[in-house]
C-alpha cells in the first residue's frame, strides 16, 4: 500500500524522519549552554580565590613594611612582595657569612614570614574550607620564598675563596636561606635561592658618569640581596 493510500503526505513522512535531529540538536544544545555555564562558575570561583590568595599577601606586605628601614626596602610587586636587602649590611666584602649585626633584621624578617596566613591556612578558622576550595580544581595553593643573590662589577681577587661573582652571589643566596629557615622554622621546600652575580643589576654602570663617587654608590645599590614572597596555584601531579 502506498502512501498516498495510507493517507500520509510527503511533508508528513520527512516531518517524522526529522524529528529526531531536533531532538539530538536539542540536546546538543542545552549540554553546551550547561558546560558554558560550569566553566563561568568554575571562572568566577577561580577569580575569588585569587583576590582571597591576594588579600593575604596584603597583608603579610603591611606587616613586612613596619620593618623597612635605610637597609630593608618592602616593595608590592604584581606577584608577592619583594625585599631588598643591602649586601653592606649583611656581608663583609667578599664573604659570604652573615654578619652577627645583621642577625636581628633577618630574625625579624623570618618571624613575619612565619606567622604568615599564606603558610599557615589551616591554622585559621576563618579560611578553613579555602584549601578544599583550591583541592577541589585539582590544584593546591603553592607558597615560595626566593632569595636572590647580587654583586657589583668589581671581580673577585685571585685569593678568594670563590671562583667569580656568580659563585658568591649564590653563596650568599644560600646562606640566608639557611639561616631563615633554620631560625623561623619554615620547612625548607618553601625556599629556593640563586645567585647572578653582577649581571642583573639595578644601576646598569654604562650609564653611570666616571665619577668616583657616582661609580661607588652605583656599586653599593647593585650589591644587594633580594627576597620575594610568592603565593599561586598549582596543579596537583597524580602519581601512581
Amino acid at each position: 500500500m502506498s502512501m498516498k493510500d495510507k493517507g500520509i503526505s510527503i511533508e508528513e513522512v520527512r516531518a517524522k524522519n526529522s524529528s529526531w535531529a531536533i531532538t539530538y540538536a536539542d540536546l546538543v544544545t542545552l549540554l553546551l549552554t550547561f558546560f558554558v555555564l560550569l566553566l563561568v562558575i568554575l571562572n568566577e570561583e577561580e577569580k575569588q580565590i585569587d583576590r582571597i590568595i591576594n588579600m593575604l599577601m596584603n597583608e603579610t606586605y603591611s606587616e613586612l613594611k613596619k620593618v623597612e628601614s635605610q637597609y630593608l626596602k618592602v616593595t608590592r610587586e604584581t606577584k608577592g612582595v619583594k625585599l631588598t636587602v643591602s649586601s653592606g649590611r649583611l656581608f663583609k666584602s667578599m664573604e659570604a657569612e652573615v654578619q652577627a649585626s645583621a642577625l636581628p633584621l633577618l630574625d625579624q624578617i623570618g618571624a613575619i614570614i612565619r606567622v604568615s596566613k599564606l603558610l599557615r591556612l589551616d591554622e585559621d578558622q576563618k579560611y578553613n574550607n579555602f584549601r578544599e576550595r583550591i583541592r577541589s580544581f585539582g590544584k593546591d595553593l603553592n607558597v615560595e620564598i626566593r632569595c636572590e643573590g647580587h654583586t657589583d662589577g668589581e671581580q673577585v681577587p685571585p685569593n678568594s675563596k670563590y671562583d667569580s661573582n656568580w659563585d658568591l652571589s649564590t653563596a650568599r643566596a644560600l646562606n640566608i636561606v639557611k639561616y631563615i629557615s633554620d631560625k623561623s622554622q619554615i620547612p625548607e621546600k618553601e625556599f629556593s635561592a640563586m645567585g647572578y652575580g653582577e649581571f642583573r643589576p639595578v644601576v646598569a654602570m654604562d650609564t653611570v658618569s666616571q665619577n668616583l663617587l657616582a661609580i661607588k654608590d652605583a656599586n653599593s645599590k647593585n650589591r644587594r640581596v633580594e627576597i620575594y614572597l610568592d603565593a599561586f596555584l598549582k596543579t596537583n601531579v597524580i602519581t601512581q
